[in-house]
């Protein structure tokens, strides 16, 4: 597919959202040969645990081992093709079986037993094929707990993938007492009836949220004046709101910085560190097991979001994970995870999981003007209206170094314009 005269360095072609041949370049030429996010290793504790994931358009599960390790695999009997496992999630025992015929397959996915064996001798569905065994994936790697595969055996290592976007999930994990996170099991799902480029553009774009969600913003803004006015404390959850209505100068001011494979970052802009006893007592519990300097090192960083391109976005600060799940042009589905920072006081928790419920669950109001904007945006461009997207502000006003974009306005589409560099390289692979 000739992807030049669809991409241009400030501005992008209507059809890269709606045309389904696009769609299915995406999935074959993106999805299905880069690092892909399955799952948090929490998720699949005991030998036999599953847990069902998309990754393109391949279904797949990702299956705890009995040595501990973890295997991504096709989710399909090599028999008659049927899915040998139906549910999202639980535990196999000591081998997969398929519905239909019987098949069973250690969890390794290696056939196990062929029923009624006979009826296929001298053929070539016999044990020692290994046609008769589950397809696993080609690679599969972690990091610091988080699970990813790759369906083609070439292309960089998940480190190399990842690249500096791994501090998404070091932010997390170091603000644990004891280093690690453990997923919180249920998670929101949200079906958006747009393509997945807008969710992506819209997590790094400073220039939305004092209008798309002024209401709100202006609302909560309000209530913490009044509560002020009265002498009362002001609880943290009224900012996670009203930050979003922060004049467009603040806003401007917030830098991303953006890499080569489309990851990116929206430095923070909203104060996540009260001087208050559950933050002091969570300081302590740091400080005790990394020393003051990597305790401020680490509750110091600047990030309120990290993007790895073309799926995934990271609040680490937050404990919270967005996964995006394409399912054709105009409709995506969006996974929305919380996270347990392990050793850390419970009021840490409890002030995320507010965030994860005011901001990012399909019931709040900033969820649903964001999904609002995307359905009109997909409408917008299905139309004849106009045939190109403009990402033209700031454009030639940031500086790059090293393949590195970084902003001087925080507003600048320079997000836009690199994840769109990143898609050009590979579409055009």
């Amino acid at each position: 597919m000739d992807v030049s005269r669809l991409v241009e360095p400030d501005r992008v072609h209507r059809s890269v959202y709606t045309d389904p041949a696009i769609f299915d370049a995406e999935m074959e030429n993106i999805f299905e040969r880069i690092w892909v996010y399955c799952g948090h290793e929490s998720q699949v504790k005991a030998p036999g645990d599953y847990y069902a994931v998309t990754i393109g358009r391949q279904p797949m599960l990702m299956v705890r081992q009995p040595d501990g390790g973890i295997s991504v695999l096709y989710n399909r009997c090599p028999h008659r093709g049927v899915q040998v496992i139906g549910n999202r999630q639980g535990n196999t025992g000591s081998a997969l079986v398929c519905s239909y015929h019987a098949w069973s397959f250690h969890l390794d996915g290696s056939v196990r037993a062929i029923p009624l064996a006979a009826g296929y001798e001298n053929t070539r569905m016999t044990r020692d094929n290994p046609d008769c065994s589950m397809r696993r994936a080609a690679r599969v790697d972690s990091y610091r707990g988080f699970v990813f595969a790759c369906l083609v055996d070439e292309g960089p290592t998940l480190s190399e993938f990842l690249g500096e976007a791994k501090v998404a999930f070091d932010d997390m994990c170091d603000r644990s007492p004891e280093g690690e996170v453990e997923v919180v099991p249920i998670c929101h799902r949200v079906i958006q009836h747009s393509n997945w480029k807008f969710f992506m553009e819209n997590q790094l774009d400073a220039l939305h949220p004092s209008v798309t969600h002024q209401s709100t913003g202006i609302a909560a803004g309000r209530v913490e004046k009044r509560l002020k006015a009265q002498g009362e404390a002001v609880p943290l959850y009224y900012h996670y709101l009203s930050a979003f209505a922060s004049n467009f100068d603040q806003w401007d001011k917030v830098q991303t910085i953006n890499f080569p494979r489309g990851h990116g970052i929206l430095k923070a802009y909203m104060g996540l560190r009260p001087a208050d006893p559950d933050t002091r007592e969570y300081e302590a519990l740091l400080e005790r097991a990394y020393g003051k300097e990597k305790m401020e090192e680490y509750l110091s960083r600047s990030i309120h979001h990290v993007l790895v391109y073309p799926y995934l976005s990271v609040q680490s600060p937050l404990q919270q994970l967005r996964c995006m799940r394409p399912i054709s042009a105009d409709k995506t589905l969006s996974e929305i995870w919380h996270f347990r920072l392990k050793g850390a006081p419970e009021a840490i928790y409890r002030r995320s999981l507010w965030y994860y419920n005011l901001v990012n669950s399909p019931a709040t109001m900033i969820n649903a003007d964001d999904l609002e904007n995307w359905t009109k945006g997909q409408r917008g461009l299905e139309s004849k209206g106009m045939d190109w997207v403009s990402f033209h502000r700031w454009y030639g006003d940031d500086r790059e170094d090293n393949g590195v974009i970084y902003s001087n306005h925080g507003t600048s589409e320079a997000v836009m314009r690199n994840q769109f560099r990143a898609w050009s390289r590979y579409m055009g692979a």
